[in-house]
């Protein structure tokens, strides 16, 4: 359904990004960021699906700075080491906000952001600092807890698996007790329990409904093709 489009940063940079029209009825915009595995098969099927729900989707390739091309890897094992470099060396600072700013300023809104791992963070990051977003949905953000200190600045909703080996518990509790009025939703899964490695339907399943509830409450509805 997609094609591969060029975003610029503010820097100039241009870097790919996968991009999914709406076969019918549009109901925003949504910025898809992506796990350290980069711009994979299975979140292009999953920015394919949002856009059967009526939201026009990019997916960035938020690691092409550091390897042109990126969005083209695939989940090979032996690649892990070089992308969870990548994803420290962003820093999820100011570079790549820009880079999913540029994202939320390529599509008429109301646009929406979620995120996965990595992306997770990268979407909270978004809904504190980004401008022209009208929600977010975070699922299972390692490192939001090192940026803790910063407020959505729109609705946003956290998702987190019970099992997640990746994510102290502690992490969550922190993040709940600096953020009282946020949504964190608990799952009996592990982390990554969208993505094929750690798949589980029944989180998976609700997970997507609440973050498709949240957009519709927040200007998702069904508009005009």
């Amino acid at each position: 359904m997609g094609e591969t489009v060029r975003l610029s940063g503010a820097d100039t940079f241009a870097f790919d990004a996968y991009h999914a029209q709406v076969p019918d009825a549009r109901r925003g915009g949504l910025v898809v960021l992506h796990a350290v595995w980069g711009v994979t098969p299975h979140i292009r099927e999953l920015c394919d699906a949002y856009a059967e729900h009526g939201y026009e989707t990019l997916a960035p390739s938020l690691f092409d700075r550091f390897e042109p091309g990126f969005a083209e890897q695939n989940t090979d094992p032996a690649r892990l080491a070089d992308q969870t470099a990548y994803a420290e060396r962003t820093g999820w600072g100011d570079t790549t906000t820009g880079d999913v700013q540029a994202a939320i300023d390529a599509l008429k809104g109301p646009v929406f952001v979620l995120g996965f791992c990595f992306g997770g963070t990268a979407a909270w990051l978004a809904a504190c600092r980004c401008e022209g977003v009208s929600a977010v949905s975070c699922f299972y953000g390692g490192q939001i807890i090192e940026y803790v200190a910063e407020t959505p600045r729109v609705p946003t909703i956290l998702h987190f698996g019970r099992k997640d080996e990746l994510i102290p518990p502690g992490d969550v509790d922190a993040i709940a007790e600096r953020h009282p009025d946020l949504p964190i939703h608990m799952y009996n899964a592990g982390h990554a329990f969208v993505a094929p490695s750690g798949y589980h339907a029944d989180s998976a399943q609700l997970s997507t409904l609440r973050t498709l509830a949240l957009f519709a409450r927040n200007g998702g509805g069904r508009g005009d093709a």
